[in-house]
């Protein structure tokens, strides 16, 4: 199995209510992708962490072996959603391991 987490800062420009509506729509976009490519285990992203967090949205995610997510990183749907991600975040941290 291989675990992909990313962890992603919002553009500090943005306002209160467009960094929430960037978060659901980042979360929205990036779990329907799931749905569309096989070798998905789990994936969940986070849009509310605690206060002691120093990133604001978080992608936890599984994958029967490393094909899956290389099949996943290219499928149309997560190209499409990374796209918008990049539009309105600042910071990325990515860890990607076998397990």
């Amino acid at each position: 199995m291989v675990h992909h987490i990313v962890l992603w800062s919002l553009k500090e420009e943005l306002s209160e209510q467009e960094r929430k509506d960037a978060a659901e729509r980042i979360r929205r976009e990036l779990e329907a992708v799931k749905e569309q490519v096989s070798g998905v285990i789990s994936l969940k992203v986070v849009i509310s962490p605690l206060s002691s967090s120093n990133r604001d949205i978080g992608l936890i995610s599984a994958f029967e072996n490393e094909e899956a997510l290389q099949a996943y990183q290219k499928s149309p749907a997560h190209v499409k959603a990374a796209g918008y991600v990049g539009s309105v975040t600042e910071q990325r941290t990515c860890l990607d391991y076998e397990a």
